[in-house]
């Protein structure tokens, strides 16, 4: 039998149903305006979600939509902490069964939080292991459970876009640009939709830029061999799929690349300045802007994605 996500397209009127869901669960998020390079800008700062990310949103969304016998069923993910903790904390609230696969060297932060939830995580180990995807397909073949993908999810790309159906209401207007931290593109692709007259620029780490490239050379393309290492856990995806890409390509602006060193100053303007704490991978996106590689003419959003970092690795950056 078909998944039933590889049945259904991602559309605007799906984000705004998500967003209305979203809107009778959780507070709006603050939209924190600040000046970069001369520019006011203004921060959506996901990080203070009720899992410390913007994750909540598509797992909302998508495990709202289930049917009894799916609930029944449970539900699995794959994910390095934060898509892992927004499927347990909706799976709770809901009363389904979550299990969550997990790589060995994911932050104990996201591992605990994922655990403290109530999902259950099966560990893999990223380097040299079992795929994780193939994991996954295991799990979900045994007990018959849904699989809730991190990005290639219809649902799970609207529930993401109701990020900006949020901020165009908080700023009264769509932005001109959203400049969005990217691994899988899930949210990149939902802020494409949410917002049609806004230009999305997704932000990855060196090394791990395959949506930009990929926009760029108009195919999907992977990681390439032997990736560098880096602290943005939550932006390593070996490629995007084909329902991120068709929203994407032909709409999303040029991506940008930004390095390790560009994303702890990132972390520390965000402490410094927003009084806010944010993981490698959530702060992407604010490292783009600070480093002058994201154009910040018009009224440009910049996404805040994720806070969920260990607290001796956090002092470390701030600290240099």
């Amino acid at each position: 039998m078909a998944d039933s996500s590889s049945l259904r397209k991602p559309t605007r009127s799906g984000v705004v149903r998500a967003a209305e869901k979203i809107a009778r669960l959780l507070p709006p998020t603050p939209l924190l305006p600040v000046v970069i390079r001369g520019h006011r800008v203004w921060c959506k700062a996901e990080n203070l979600q009720a899992i410390g990310a913007f994750k909540i949103r598509g797992a909302w969304h998508r495990l709202t939509d289930l049917s009894n016998d799916e609930r029944r069923q449970g539900v699995v993910a794959v994910s390095s902490g934060n898509h892992a903790q927004g499927v347990a904390w909706a799976a709770r609230e809901l009363g389904i069964a979550a299990t969550i696969v997990m790589p060995s060297d994911a932050p104990g932060v996201k591992l605990d939080g994922t655990r403290t939830l109530g999902a259950n995580v099966v560990l893999y180990d990223r380097p040299g292991g079992e795929s994780r995807d193939d994991v996954a397909a295991r799990l979900v073949a045994e007990s018959g459970a849904t699989l809730v993908h991190a990005y290639g999810d219809p649902w799970v790309i609207e529930g993401q876009g109701s990020a900006g159906i949020e901020l165009a209401a908080q700023l009264a207007e769509e932005p001109t640009r959203i400049v969005a931290c990217c691994g899988g593109g899930g949210l990149a692709a939902g802020l494409a939709l949410a917002c049609p007259d806004s230009a999305i620029v997704p932000v990855e780490p060196e090394g791990w830029d395959d949506v930009r490239r990929s926009l760029a050379a108009g195919e999907i393309l992977t990681v390439g061999p032997n990736p560098p290492p880096t602290a943005c856990d939550a932006l390593q995806t070996l490629a995007t799929y084909p329902v991120n890409f068709e929203v994407l390509y032909g709409r999303a602006a040029a991506g940008v690349a930004v390095s390790e060193e560009e994303v702890r100053q990132a972390q520390r303007f965000a402490f410094s300045r927003l009084r806010l704490v944010l993981e490698p991978g959530g702060a992407a996106a604010l490292a783009a802007a600070l480093s002058g590689k994201a154009d910040l003419g018009g009224k440009t959003v910049i996404m805040l994605t994720g806070g969920n970092v260990d607290a001796a690795a956090f002092a470390k950056v701030i600290a240099e």
